[in-house]
């Protein structure tokens, strides 16, 4: 099952890969903001949904 990382404001997909990466790696590669929309990322593990 992939890891999936995307922007809660705008949806645009961050990470998408088979290869588990920590969450704070992926946003430190975007410096923090969506490339998309430009909203400030952050890491919330109170908001993580896993599913199949």
């Amino acid at each position: 099952m992939p890891q999936r990382i995307y922007c809660r404001k705008c949806g645009f997909i961050l990470y998408n890969s088979q290869e588990l990466i920590c969450p704070s790696e992926i946003l430190k590669r975007f410096g923090d903001e969506c490339p998309r929309c430009h909203k400030t990322l952050s890491f919330n593990p109170q908001l993580v949904s896993i599913s199949r």
